[in-house]
């Protein structure tokens, strides 16, 4: 599914020399790996560059065994369109915009009508339990229920692959259990795979793979399930 060759992305922070090194990582088909690690580990870089968001200095990102990320950026934005979610700890909701519009959007962005896409917008909120709220407004929503309208508009275009950067980094416990509860649902309902950073140790338990990363390396990568 996704395969990282030997990845180099660098730059300077402080003064410093950052980012990620030689890094080699596989997600198969329908598994979560969580990337975890302490700041400035690396963690958000090497999301960056598995999405697609960013390109590496040496190295490169596979999907389905096809090279993409040396694509030009008009390609890497339409695979990113079509392809692949993206949830992120802001939330990144339009806030004029209701729960079912704002799920709709990646569709209309690729052209699908309007009554297409708000049907399988209308599903996907009842796929993440919110068909009740589909016309609030995300400031009339909690904090849980505005993560979960991301799923739901990440997992709208049917993507082979999630990416999520800490998605729980905004929530109380309860809620950050409900949020990978659910991911982990839609991976095993619907073939998803996920990976996504987190400094929540609960997490850790609730993937099929941990990648622990310090200093700009994978320093340990297990099999958790």
């Amino acid at each position: 599914m996704l395969e990282l060759r030997n990845l180099t992305r660098a730059y300077e922070l402080g003064g410093e020399r950052a980012g990620v090194f030689n890094v080699s990582l596989e997600a198969p088909k329908g598994c979560v790996v969580v990337l975890a690690g302490p700041g400035g580990s690396g963690k958000t870089t090497l999301l960056q560059l598995a999405g697609l968001l960013d390109v590496p200095d040496e190295g490169e990102v596979r999907l389905d065994g096809e090279v993409v990320s040396s694509l030009p950026e008009r390609a890497r934005c339409d695979l990113r369109l079509r392809r692949l979610g993206f949830v992120f700890q802001a939330f990144n909701l339009v806030p004029v915009l209701s729960a079912l519009e704002n799920v709709m959007l990646p569709l209309q962005i690729q052209g699908v009508s309007e009554s297409a896409a708000r049907e399988r917008a209308a599903q996907a909120l009842i796929d993440v339990g919110l068909e009740k709220f589909k016309s609030q407004r995300p400031d009339k929503l909690s904090g849980g229920q505005r993560q979960r309208v991301a799923i739901a508009r990440a997992l709208v275009v049917s993507p082979k692959l999630i990416i999520a950067d800490e998605p729980t980094a905004n929530l109380d416990s309860e809620n950050s259990t409900m949020i990978i509860d659910l991911m982990r649902q839609m991976n095993r309902s619907k073939g998803v795979t996920f990976v996504f950073t987190t400094h929540d140790p609960r997490l850790l338990e609730h993937v099929d793979r941990k990648v622990l990363l310090r200093d700009g390396f994978i320093v340990q990568d297990e099999v958790t399930l």
